[in-house]
């Protein structure tokens, strides 16, 4: 079994150290200083887990590593239509595609019994360009429940979390899953198996979608946000509508708007992605997250006028992204 990691930052290098003290055949695609920090002394893990090191493989040329049998795909998902010169050479006729990805996936309807089977989401794959680079029956489901952040070149600090849920499209219980799980798990990390993958894409969605555009557009944690009066308002309304769509589309994920507030106050002094990425300047992730939901909530009928009034705020403030 012969895995790449496309996008080796904090989490792609974190499974792939991982993968690679399991006994996995690992190539990181990784680039910049962050690259030849691993060519030279491997990736080191700073864990409370236990600290170790990965002398794993690693080049900013897919071509070097030739068809693997998997490829992790640690982009963001805003970068999947051009990643295609990248992929192109790590596929062979049956190489599986595991998207590392936050929100609604290109996927998402793909194998979905219902009214909306195959349909496609244009938030976050505008004309099909995502499809194309990543064909549909490649597609391998996967939500991530881990905090990492690259601490220094090569150096990646794991903060909490080990799960990575997987699963097919359809529901299935493939061999291909179980393949890839028992090779996460025999690395030390947690990899179920999911027949319903789409019920844990909203779990995550419900607090991204609300504190991640709130924490970019108030330059606030995550504890700031759920103990003021008014952005905690703001967020229980988003969520509790980003629930009705998700139940719009057939999935109704168990989840406690209250008990998800008050995790997201115990995290702490948490910076989101969305923020992060807007102090270094860069895309935010929007479609997927939250422009997204939008769609599906116009597709259903289902009302969010919350969502869509953050979305109109956040979305003119990712125009600004980069510009300066």
């Amino acid at each position: 079994m012969r895995v790449a990691v496309l996008g080796a930052g904090a989490i792609g290098a974190y499974v792939g150290a991982a993968l690679h003290r399991g006994g996995t055949e690992v190539h990181l695609i990784a680039r910049g200083p962050h690259l030849e920090a691993i060519q030279a002394n491997g990736v080191k893990v700073l864990s409370p887990r236990g600290d170790f090191v990965a002398m794993t493989p690693a080049t900013a040329d897919p071509a070097e590593v030739g068809p693997v049998d998997f490829v992790f795909l640690g982009l963001k998902a805003n970068s999947y239509a051009s990643c295609g010169p990248l992929i192109e050479p790590l596929l062979h006729e049956s190489t599986t595609v595991v998207a590392a990805q936050n929100g609604i996936p290109w996927w998402y309807f793909h194998g979905l019994k219902g009214p909306y089977e195959g349909r496609r989401v244009e938030s976050v794959d505008p004309a099909g360009e995502v499809t194309r680079v990543l064909p549909l029956r490649r597609a391998v489901g996967c939500v991530v429940y881990c905090s990492t952040e690259i601490e220094g070149p090569g150096l990646i600090r794991h903060l909490e979390g080990t799960r990575f849920s997987i699963g097919e499209p359809d529901g299935t219980t493939s061999d291909r899953c179980l393949e890839f799980s028992a090779a996460m798990i025999a690395g030390g990390l947690k990899c179920p198996v999911e027949t319903d993958i789409r019920n844990d894409i909203w779990i995550k969605l419900l607090g991204n979608a609300a504190f991640n555009p709130i924490s970019a557009l108030a330059r606030a944690t995550m504890v700031e946000i759920a103990k003021h009066h008014g952005t905690r308002a703001t967020v229980r309304l988003m969520m509790e509508e980003t629930l009705a769509i998700a139940a719009a589309v057939g999935c109704h994920p168990a989840i406690s708007v209250d008990k998800r507030l008050d995790g997201a106050q115990r995290v702490g002094a948490h910076k989101t992605s969305m923020l992060q990425d807007l102090e270094k300047d860069k895309p935010l992730e929007l479609d997927v997250i939250l422009a997204a939901v939008v769609e599906l909530a116009d597709l259903t009928a289902t009302p969010a006028p919350t969502l869509k009034a953050v979305h109109a705020v956040t979305d003119l403030l990712s125009t600004k992204v980069g510009t300066a």
